[in-house]
């Protein structure tokens, strides 16, 4: 039975499952130095020089699962001593280098970086080199590689480089927290704090107790996770966990087309603003964009608005794919209304930790959402419900040209070529993962069919349009 997609994400859960075991019982220091015995390496080394380290790292990961740094606002964390496995990088010349005589790589170089033997082979001064990559395009042979460290590659922000140790470092005033470069990194050494203690709490202090519910808002994205067990069977599973409901996004969702439609009609310009890794990337890359942002909460941050206006004492956990969100319930608006964000390896965690085996249980039901809430998980399904918003609204004369960004290199054009007046659109639906939600770092797998699931399941929902769903809240 396949939870996950790689040994990495596999790690992750089991630290984090024991961690929330140990929460549970109330057996958990206030540190992370008593770490749980049944994932304690033994005396042989099974991925480490040797298991000094391995405990070394180990107690790393339980820090990160017990909240991480505080003094660190970021959600991303590096493990430095997990990291330094990967090659620094930068350009080599490969043995495919065969000394010709035209040395069109030397005259290019305007650092002095490249030298050659007395074979007439080129190599490389990395201390002079600025990785320009002007030798490796005139190569005739191209004998000079460019190479990058995973988590670089990964990172479309630039946010990564390298200190002085030679591990990964993440400069926070770049960073977006999209969780790419947690998702690719081979050893886990970078990896989004965990606030599954929080949850917990939550849910003890819940028990029992009728004035405080505690109310599980799920993603649309989940629809394509959980393969190995049916979606009502999650479902149930939640409420076995102690969760007094359990809502869709989507229905938060189905709010925010409707409100985004109308305020795109009346502006005849707008970015969305569900991704909070968009939305960050725009404050930080292209500020004099940002007042075309919506002013809408997303989806998470709306429907979780509604609970809390709606019930007094609520408390509201997000469940999705999302590393973003958990620095998006950080900020000054949204906070107010989500106590806490999760991902849905953090939920496979919490199932474990309890010993529930979801595949046992009763099919609960799910049915909150249109088919136009449900489909924002999926890269363009955004800009298909603001459609849909606009047609259901009576707003038949304003013509939707909607540019659905796939991946944060799509929205880093589609925003460069608007602030160049260059942009043939007057929407833009930026997701900063590819593939949109069901992309995410925090996601159990990230398979191809995932963006069919979700259109399935859209297509379950018994509330055909919009209005219908949004109507229930009235």
């Amino acid at each position: 039975m396949k939870k996950f997609d790689t040994k990495v994400q596999h790690l992750k859960y089991k630290v984090l499952r024991e961690v929330a075991r140990e929460a549970w019982a109330d057996r958990l220091p206030e540190s992370a130095v008593d770490i749980p015995m049944t994932i304690v390496p033994g005396k042989v080394p099974t991925m480490r020089c040797c298991v000094y380290k391995e405990r070394a790292i180990l107690a790393e990961r339980v820090k990160i699962a017990m909240g991480g740094d505080k003094s660190n606002p970021n959600v991303i964390e590096v493990i430095e001593i997990a990291c330094d496995e990967c090659p620094v990088g930068g350009y080599e010349v490969t043995n495919a280098c065969r000394g010709c005589l035209a040395h069109r790589c030397e005259d290019v170089c305007r650092f002095g970086a490249i030298s050659f033997d007395q074979n007439h082979v080129a190599h490389i001064d990395k201390s002079k080199c600025k990785e320009c990559g002007a030798c490796s395009k005139v190569c005739p042979f191209t004998a000079i590689v460019g190479r990058k460290r995973p988590c670089q590659n990964a990172c479309k922000v630039k946010a990564i480089s390298m200190n002085e140790e030679k591990a990964a470092t993440i400069d926070g005033s770049k960073c977006i927290a999209c969780g790419a470069c947690v998702y690719q990194c081979p050893f886990g050494a970078i990896t989004d704090k965990s606030f599954i203690l929080n949850v917990i709490d939550i849910l003890k202090k819940s028990e029992g107790n009728q004035k405080y519910k505690t109310y599980a808002v799920v993603a649309p994205s989940i629809s394509s996770q959980f393969t190995y067990a049916k979606l009502g069977q999650v479902i149930t599973g939640l409420k076995e966990l102690g969760f007094h409901t359990v809502i869709e996004a989507a229905l938060g969702a189905d709010m925010v087309a409707q409100a985004e439609s109308r305020e795109l009609a009346e502006k005849g310009f707008l970015t969305s603003s569900c991704c909070p890794a968009f939305v960050d990337y725009i404050h930080k890359n292209f500020p004099d964009l940002a007042p075309f942002v919506s002013h809408n909460l997303s989806p998470m941050a709306m429907i979780s608005k509604y609970i809390k206006e709606t019930t007094p004492g609520a408390k509201v956990v997000f469940i999705g794919p999302c590393t973003a969100k958990k620095a998006e319930v950080q900020k000054e608006d949204v906070k107010p209304y989500v106590d806490v964000a999760m991902t849905f390896e953090e939920l496979q965690a919490l199932f474990d930790s309890r010993d529930l085996d979801i595949t046992t249980l009763p099919e609960g039901v799910l049915d909150n959402a249109s088919y136009f809430g449900r489909i924002f998980a999926r890269c363009g399904g955004l800009s298909d419900a603001v459609a849909e918003g606009l047609k259901e609204q009576g707003f038949t004369d304003f013509a939707l040209k909607a540019c659905a960004c796939d991946g944060i290199e799509a929205c880093r054009v589609a925003l460069l070529k608007k602030s160049k007046n260059l942009l043939d659109a007057n929407f833009i639906e930026g997701m900063a993962c590819v593939g949109g939600c069901i992309g995410g770092a925090g996601c159990l797998t990230h398979e191809p069919r995932s963006r069919d699931d979700v259109d399935r399941y859209g297509k379950e929902a018994l509330e055909k349009t919009i209005a219908d769903a949004v109507s229930q809240l009235k």
